[in-house]
């Protein structure tokens, strides 16, 4: 029993730490985006809107992930709390109709709900055991990771830049 609680608590502390990364993203994309996109148009000035909740929302649940205490005895059930609200922001970002000019970043935002849900499904499997399952814990992650690249995809070429690092089989 201790050794799975070892387990746990050393996982969390792993994953906080490389959230702090993925934390800098998103505090950039939100600056970014208070630049906006450069047009009146309504369409796209609710487009854009949408984005900035989805960031405000996004960087919101990552502090608070970042904020749990890895030795608290609800620490699991915090972090899985958290990971499922991420789950339904990227849904919703998959929901978002683009604007035309903006449109064929549907299918990316798609997957990044896609990669979000698979990796929300995956912590659960990890924790559901008497035993935390590492390898659920890894396969999550990876998904966790692949939804954030794609988002970080959509964000720079919303602001009209091509992304140096597009590739999109991480």
């Amino acid at each position: 029993m201790y050794k799975n609680m070892h387990l746990n608590q050393s996982f969390l502390e792993d994953f906080l730490v490389k959230k702090k990364a993925l934390r800098l993203l998103f505090l950039v994309c939100i600056c970014l985006l208070l630049v906006g996109c450069g047009k009146d148009d309504e369409e796209l000035e609710q487009f854009r809107t949408d984005i900035e909740n989805f960031c405000i929302n996004i960087s919101t649940l990552d502090t608070a992930i970042n904020k749990i205490d890895a030795s608290s005895d609800n620490a699991k059930e915090e972090l899985l709390g958290y990971i499922d609200q991420l789950e339904e922001e990227f849904l919703t970002l998959a929901s978002l109709d683009f604007p035309e000019d903006f449109d064929y970043l549907e299918p990316l935002a798609a997957e990044a709900s896609s990669y979000m849900a698979e990796a929300a499904s995956a912590y659960h499997t990890a924790y559901s055991g008497e035993e935390f399952a590492q390898n659920y814990s890894d396969y999550a992650y990876e998904n966790y990771k692949r939804a954030y690249k794609r988002v970080q995809i959509i964000i720079t070429y919303l602001h009209g830049e091509s992304p140096q690092d597009a590739g999109l089989t991480e």
